[in-house]
């Protein structure tokens, strides 16, 4: 297998021969408070665990089941918010951009700038988050093959990004269903950017409340334990400290309460995998 390229995000190193890492935080920024406080609350849960953190939280969630669905605060307030977390907190910080407008602004504040699945293959998106200069996250379309990130991460390359995390989400099998097919993690590592998996988007069960998605929420611990073994680089968790009363992604969201036990012993696995 060739080997992956490594970088820094942050102070934080990704990639070849480099710590098993998570990206983590709620799926949509629903105010300051709780925000502030869930980023303080993973800090200090992956210091005990020994993994390092990227925080992320969209300001906007612009591929909402229903145009009655939480979006989110918007773009300035989101990035004002994330920027606190960055300054207070010395986290790096992720969201998603949904349109090329957003690139810029977005590029001043984030260390890591996420593509959305559904937007995998929107050529002026990712032209745009590429000439901001910043790393990208970029996610595997639930309807794309994983040799065809092959293809996303051309463009983003050719347009003068440096660093690249690709991300496995769960492919569509049939309507309202998600499948992780393992495969994936050898095939889009050997394009040499390292891979993480989303694991509770993988969860999910796309619209399967008609007006809202649903999930699985039961089998995140297992597929998690599966993917470090498998040799992702990192994992992608959104999470929260009460699920149910989430504004968006609650159904597959990972409680908060719960995360510390699941990250030692996936770091365990890790050590364990590559010995």
């Amino acid at each position: 297998m060739p080997a992956k390229n490594s970088f820094n995000i942050g102070s934080l190193r990704v990639g070849e021969n480099a710590p098993l890492f998570l990206i983590a935080g709620p799926c949509v920024i629903e105010s300051e408070k709780l925000t502030l406080q869930i980023a303080k609350d993973l800090k200090k849960i992956c210091r005990r665990a020994g993994i390092g953190l990227i925080f992320k939280a969209s300001f906007d969630k612009a591929n909402r089941t229903s145009i009655d669905s939480y979006r989110g605060p918007g773009l300035e307030e989101g990035l004002r918010i994330l920027k606190r977390v960055k300054d207070e907190l010395g986290l790096p910080v992720l969201s998603d951009i949904h349109e090329p407008s957003q690139a810029e602004p977005a590029g001043k504040i984030l260390d890591l700038i996420q593509i959305p699945a559904f937007l995998a293959r929107q050529t002026d998106l990712i032209i745009a988050a590429a000439q901001t200069g910043k790393p990208l996250h970029l996610k595997k379309g639930q309807f794309m093959s994983p040799e065809e990130m092959k293809n996303v991460a051309e463009k983003a390359v050719r347009s003068g990004a440096k660093k690249i995390i690709l991300c496995e989400r769960g492919t569509f099998f049939g309507y309202h269903n998600l499948v992780v097919d393992f495969r994936s993690f050898q095939i889009m590592s050997e394009l040499g950017w390292p891979v993480v998996f989303d694991v509770t988007h993988s969860v999910q069960r796309p619209a399967g409340k008609g007006k809202a998605s649903s999930g699985d929420r039961q089998f995140i611990p297992m597929l998690a334990r599966a993917a470090v073994a498998a040799g992702v680089d990192g994992l992608f968790m959104e999470v929260h400290p009460h699920p149910e009363q989430a504004l968006s992604d609650g159904a597959n969201s990972f409680r908060l309460g719960e995360l510390e036990r699941l990250l030692k012993t996936i770091v365990k696995i890790k050590e364990a995998a590559i010995k």
